[in-house]
């Protein structure tokens, strides 16, 4: 006799789980029901799984008029995976938020928390210690100029955020007032008061948390007058961007296509309003009045308005910081870097910024010898490079590189495996520096996207459609810094005329000549400090009096001699050792380096001695320890300790 209850298990092995082995359940219930939700507007989303799904529900369906009065709060959120090197981004972006001059004085922001003014990134780093996510959060109310502390309304915003989602929260915030809306950055931990993964629904990310923040603000000054209302609309009508006006406009579109300038639902203050919008599309080449009352909006009006207002925010970004740096320049000098031209771009770094506070995308200015000042969305890129240096940028190539089809045709020769070792059978004269490139390579596509498997015994697997992996994974790091910056010089052009050093113009007047560049802006003074250095380097006798006559590359050779004798002298009235030339051995104890314009050197002393020597990032583990190099022509391989035999790199 059966039951309905009878089964027969079939057990498999511990955390065996089939076909879908290493993906979690939850996320093959959302795939199955995408999948089976295909084609219509009302799918499963997985947008109601997390805590706060019902607060969020409840919030999102308010009334709209209450929506009209409550007064208007942007919240941005992010959610940050902690694994690799994320750890160490969140504490970039903690020693970003509390940068100098985000507060009214123009000091450093403070970090704070639910019960403490003042509390240490360090503090909330160990307790992030392991997890999974965190989440970060931008509050910007739109009446918060009105607060003189918005710390109050932070820590408000946080309850009520606990009762919403159940739990304690544990974060930290800092109050900026560097713009014209004070906002407050807050990044708030990924596990919940029991140690667990805490999950936010997507419904209250989304809506939930600005609409607290709006209750708040609006319960604290109040909900928005007439006046107050009117005011901002007003303002709207004239301005170059997507507008509540443009929105209004485009949801009343009638069935043939076309808004009214008068809708039977508004008063007689909106309906000026709103013909007042019609006329500025209209000037705008965004709207036309096919028949009277009657307007047909270009189809890409929304995406045309963000442009333009987003074109004008970079107006304002690129006047503020050619102010901060005495620099004046018009609209007509103002340009956009376009990644996509592939064209270079070379001047001089004037400022930075974040575009984007809640990804951490940098923002470059840079004064370029074509005369014109330019904006460069730098992603990720160019951290690090001293306002005031000469750089190039460059658009990052969106392909596959030539290592990758390198290794992909010899893995393509050993079934889909590639090593050393058959790298060096496949091309006996590649060196080992070459071949190492192409490993370094595998190891940073390994470890950045997981698209390569590495053996233990230094194997490695390769996909047979590496070149297409190779190359969508250029274009995701392209995503992530879309140009690539480089530092010519950090030395100004003004100190390169007379400078005992190879410099950039020095290069620039063997490619360029003197007046290669637009005699306007940087461009205008690179030209003068061209003719300047040419001038002074026949002078010195490094460069023939004869017409036409530029450096090449014994002038560079006989500055580079110039520069490291003057940085010897300077080592031997610092430290009373006397200075010898390297020889092709190099043995002593590393001490320290030395920044000079053609490169970096390395002192190494020996006994009462010491030599400079071409510096290499391995040297830094061994501050104050024995070291050993060979040298092979213009670079040295060096080793730890003082060895017999020649050293390895």
């Amino acid at each position: 006799m059966n039951f309905d209850d009878d089964f027969e298990p079939k057990l498999g092995r511990i955390r065996h789980g089939g076909s879908k082995t290493g993906r979690r359940y939850i996320q093959r219930v959302l795939q199955a029901a995408t999948l089976s939700g295909a084609g219509r507007r009302k799918g499963f989303q997985g947008n109601r799984i997390g805590r706060g799904a019902g607060a969020g529900r409840v919030l999102s369906s308010r009334d709209r008029y209450a929506a009209f009065r409550s007064r208007r709060v942007i919240v941005k959120s992010r959610v940050i995976r902690l694994k690799g090197a994320g750890q160490k981004a969140a504490a970039q972006h903690l020693r970003y938020i509390q940068r100098d001059g985000v507060t009214r004085d123009g000091e450093a922001g403070n970090l704070y928390d639910r019960s403490h003014d003042r509390t240490e990134a360090k503090d909330f780093l160990a307790r992030c210690d392991g997890d999974r996510h965190q989440f970060r959060i931008i509050v910007s109310a739109e009446d918060g100029a009105e607060y003189q502390d918005l710390k109050p309304f932070t820590r408000r915003l946080m309850q009520q955020m606990e009762q919403d989602l159940g739990t304690k929260l544990d974060w930290v915030a800092v109050d900026h007032f560097n713009t014209g809306h004070p906002h407050t950055h807050i990044v708030l931990r990924g596990k919940d008061e029991l140690g667990k993964d805490l999950v936010i629904a997507r419904d209250y990310m989304a809506e939930g948390m600005r609409e607290r923040a709006a209750e708040i603000v609006s319960l604290d000054l109040g909900p928005k007058s007439d006046r107050e209302i009117e005011d901002r609309l007003r303002r709207e009508v004239e301005q170059e961007r997507f507008t509540s006006l443009d929105r209004d406009l485009l949801r009343g579109i009638d069935d043939n296509g076309l808004a009214r300038a008068e809708d039977a639902s508004s008063d007689a203050f909106r309906q000026s309003i709103r013909a007042g919008r019609l006329q500025k599309l209209r000037r705008l080449g965004l709207a036309e009045e096919v028949r009277p009352g009657q307007w047909q909006l270009a189809d890409d009006l929304e995406p045309t308005l963000r442009a333009i207002g987003e074109r004008g925010d970079i107006i304002k970004t690129l006047h503020r910081e050619l102010a901060a740096a005495n620099l004046a320049r018009s609209n007509a000098e103002f340009a956009v870097f376009d990644a996509a031209q592939n064209e270079p771009l070379v001047g001089r770094l004037v400022g930075r910024g974040l575009s984007d506070e809640l990804a951490d995308r940098h923002y470059l200015v840079v004064d370029g010898v074509d005369g014109r000042a330019h904006y460069v969305d730098a992603g990720k890129a160019g951290d690090g490079i001293a306002v005031g240096s000469i750089v190039e940028v460059t658009a990052h190539p969106a392909v596959a590189r030539h290592v990758d089809r390198t290794v992909a045709r010899i893995a393509a020769r050993n079934g889909g495996r590639y090593s050393e070792e058959l790298h060096r059978q496949a091309d006996s004269n590649a060196s080992s520096g070459f071949v190492r490139a192409h490993v370094r390579r595998l190891e940073a596509m390994r470890r950045l996207a997981g698209i390569v498997e590495r053996e233990p015994d230094g194997t490695w697997r390769i996909a047979p459609d590496h070149e297409a992996r190779s190359g969508q994974f250029e274009r995701e790091q392209a995503r992530k810094a879309p140009v690539a910056v480089v530092e010519l010089s950090k030395m100004p052009v003004s100190q390169q005329v007379t400078a005992e050093a190879p410099t950039w113009l020095d290069q620039t007047l063997i490619h360029s000549g003197t007046g290669a560049h637009r005699d306007t802006g940087f461009g205008c003074e690179v030209n003068v400090a061209l003719r300047r250095r040419l001038q002074w380097l026949v002078e010195q006798g490094l460069v023939d009096r004869a017409p036409g006559a530029i450096p090449n590359s014994d002038t560079l050779q006989s500055l580079s001699r110039r520069e490291l004798s003057n940085a010897a002298r300077a080592v031997e009235k610092e430290t009373g050792l006397r200075y010898t030339e390297a020889d092709d051995r190099v043995d002593g104890v590393y001490r320290r380096s030395i920044e000079l314009s053609s490169g970096k050197f390395a002192v190494i002393e020996k006994s009462r001695e010491f030599t400079l020597v071409p510096w290499r990032p391995t040297l830094e583990r061994y501050v104050g320890k024995p070291v050993s190099g060979l040298a092979r022509g213009r670079s040295i391989s060096w080793s730890p300790g003082r060895q017999r035999g020649p050293a390895v790199s």
